[in-house]
């Protein structure tokens, strides 16, 4: 049989939701003696003030501690039903149902009578699927309270779980002159007859329905399905079409039509009524989202182009302009098609409808870093501090931020404050301590850098690019080179084919004056995506001049000052034609 279309399956969800649970209005009461097993005053007082202390224990939440004692209160008396009770409760809590079974069905041989212990053991038979035995405690409840219907109801739903589709049927029956006609009831007994195979009766079922009140959509929609699900699509399509004559609003008939064409393989249909069911203002914007995920999964039978998911989005923007999840669902979208730019323009959409939460702009924040769009992260982070101020990955960020502006100052101060609130993180306090050592290095105080750099890389051995700044640093300074070496060396191995990190690699061999070898691994840089690079380009033409290939390396100098080498020298390199150390 084919699935439900959606607004025939929300009904049914609501409707086993609404039948699951049992309102419990009282407590079993404190044991007395028992009769048959006499307790003495002494005892009885203990057992009191165990029980009393158990229940504490419970609220405070120390579950192993009122176990103890609740299995000490049955000690003293073991017939005590409401120790029994208790422990299968805690019992329940860590999801060992057979315990919790086993002391409830002796509670109730003792005490017959008290229904949260009979309540208790069907939900619990429920759970561990003996639907029988649990229809049969609601058959011993009824008989106490036979005026419950929900007691009925879940009788027969039990009964139909277990396959006893007759007793079933009558606890429905008796139920529906109880209450009268009834649509959840019918739609329960004609799950009821299809689960048994009596097709004839559940049309019977929708046609009652539907003659006690022919003006109501919705039960052309389920008898539509019920055909759709026996192969009958003449009569499926019939009855669709006349809800849209009778509602030519109704979107959920148009999800119910969608659904249709797209079993008979025509996907263009499909869509066309997947889109009206999009637009209309009768289907709430929690179904349309719903549907949505289920349609752009994984496995779903949809197949949607990425053309046509958008399209959807597009559609609910304009139904819902007001209700941020949309923007959301489109950010996401636009994210896994790295239209990052997009995707943070909607998730700003999505803080200016009201939404603050950490997370949005969160991720706002990392969409700023990810764009490079400095001035934004700035602003941005400064006001995320302001809402959420324990946050140490929000200071990490604006203190990028202010690192790229040039502010470097501030950047010192914002990593003091954000390292405040790093707990138990050494990874991101190397992350912290390697933008001050970035900061303070552009300060000139070239110590402090460099020992910062030794403490980043000591909390995160891993911080493959503190590790490869530092060693372009001294490299620079013409200080350490052997560290300098050994450093970018772990760098390069671990990311051979980043030509930021070979050409570090490359000017430590150069700083060493191990230019045949230097200019190897600058080679390997251009050759990796480093050609449009000025800074690479003028560093062949050093490593170049310094092996006395004059004119090739004058080609690179002029090539670097074409794509805007803002070096200090390459002026002068060019001009004298020869290598001039920016330091000097």
């Amino acid at each position: 049989m084919t699935s439900k279309p959606l607004y025939l399956l929300f009904f049914l969800l609501a409707l086993l939701a609404g039948c699951t649970g049992v309102k419990k209005t009282s407590t079993p009461a404190l044991p007395q003696k028992s009769a048959d097993a006499p307790v003495s005053e002494q005892k009885l007082k203990e057992f009191e003030y165990l029980f009393i202390e158990a229940l504490k224990q419970k609220t405070l939440g120390n579950p192993q501690r009122a176990v103890s004692l609740f299995a000490s209160c049955l000690e003293i008396d073991p017939n005590s039903t409401a120790a029994m009770y208790e422990l299968a409760n805690l019992h329940v809590a860590s999801n060992d149902l057979t315990s919790a079974a086993l002391l409830l069905e002796k509670a109730i041989s003792i005490n017959n009578s008290n229904k949260w212990y009979k309540l208790m053991l069907a939900n619990i038979y429920q759970q561990t699927k003996k639907y029988a035995e649990a229809a049969q405690l609601f058959d011993q409840l009824l008989k106490e309270e036979p005026e419950n219907h929900e007691y009925l109801y879940m009788k027969a739903m039990l009964y139909s779980s277990a396959k006893n589709y007759d007793e079933a049927i009558r606890a429905f029956n008796e139920l529906e002159k109880k209450v009268g006609l009834n649509e959840q009831i019918s739609v329960a007994k004609e799950q009821v007859y299809l689960a048994n195979g009596k097709i004839k009766e559940a049309f019977a079922e929708l046609q009652k329905l539907i003659s006690s009140n022919p003006a109501e959509p919705r039960y052309y929609g389920l008898l539509a399905d019920l055909y759709l699900d026996q192969g009958d699509k003449e009569n499926a399509l019939k009855h669709y079409r006349k809800i849209l004559e009778m509602d030519p609003a109704n979107g959920y008939v148009q999800f119910s039509l969608a659904t249709f064409y797209r079993e008979q393989g025509d996907s263009v249909r499909a869509f066309e009524h997947t889109k009206l069911g999009f637009s209309s203002q009768e289907v709430d914007i929690e179904t349309k989202l719903q549907l949505y995920l289920l349609m752009t999964g994984e496995n779903s039978p949809a197949k949607l182009s990425e053309a046509q998911n958008e399209e959807l989005i597009k559609i609910l923007l304009e139904a819902h302009p007001a209700d941020f999840r949309v923007y959301m669902v489109y950010a996401e979208f636009l994210i896994r098609r790295d239209r990052n730019n997009e995707a943070r323009e909607q998730l700003l959409k999505v803080i200016d409808l009201g939404n603050n939460e950490y997370l949005v702009w969160e991720q706002i924040l990392y969409l700023d870093n990810d764009q490079q769009d400095w001035n934004s992260l700035y602003q941005h982070s400064k006001n995320v501090i302001n809402l959420f101020p324990n946050q140490p990955q929000v200071y990490f960020l604006h203190a990028v931020a202010c690192l790229q502006l040039e502010k470097l100052n501030e950047t010192v101060a914002v990593v003091e404050e954000g390292m405040n609130y790093v707990v138990d993180n050494p990874p991101l306090k190397g992350q912290f301590l390697m933008l001050k050592g970035e900061a303070s290095y552009k300060l000139g105080m070239l110590n402090e850098a460099f020992e910062l750099f030794d403490q980043a890389i000591k909390l995160d051995p891993e911080n493959f690019i503190a590790q490869n700044n530092y060693a372009y640093y001294l490299s620079l300074e013409s200080r350490d080179l052997e560290k300098a070496e050994r450093m970018s060396g772990r760098v390069i191995e671990r990311f051979p084919t980043n030509p930021t990190y070979l050409d570090t690699h490359a000017w430590v061999l150069f700083k060493k004056k191990n230019y045949s070898l230097a200019k190897f691994y600058m080679e390997t840089a251009l050759s990796n995506g480093g050609s449009e690079n000025p800074t690479l380009l003028e560093h062949y033409g050093d490593i170049l001049m310094m092996l006395e290939k004059t004119d090739e390396a004058l080609d690179y100098w002029n090539r670097a000052k074409q794509l805007g080498s803002d070096s200090a020298t390459l002026d002068r390199k060019i001009k004298e034609k020869r290598y001039i150390d920016e330091k000097k």
